[in-house]
């Protein structure tokens, strides 16, 4: 977790002073000892509610497969990074989500 990509760009939006939202369905405990800072939500959808911004740095299965309607709906600005590349930035565009990367 320590050596974790995420924990970087974690750490550099924190110090942009983002607030930072998360949901890891396996690394949560893990993570909060690293990333104190850090507000664990209880499921993927309650880390997006009023978000500007998604960012998925983790490609377990069950982001593959989102309710991105729900998604963009929960967002107060839906935009989404998505670093790997789990979905087609075409389909984001066509439901009204901004993507990036």
């Amino acid at each position: 977790m320590r050596e974790a990509p995420s924990v970087d760009i974690i750490r550099a939006l924190l110090d942009r002073g983002a607030r930072v939202h998360a949901y890891d369905p396996v690394a949560m405990e893990e993570s909060a000892k690293v990333l104190p800072e850090v507000e664990y939500a209880e499921d993927e959808y309650a880390a997006v509610k009023g978000a500007d911004a998604l960012v998925f740095v983790t490609e377990w299965n069950q982001f593959r497969a989102l309710d991105m309607k729900r998604i963009r709906d929960l967002m107060s600005s839906p935009r989404i990074a998505d670093l790997r590349n789990l979905y087609d930035p075409e389909d984001m565009r066509e439901l009204g989500l901004s993507t990036s990367a």
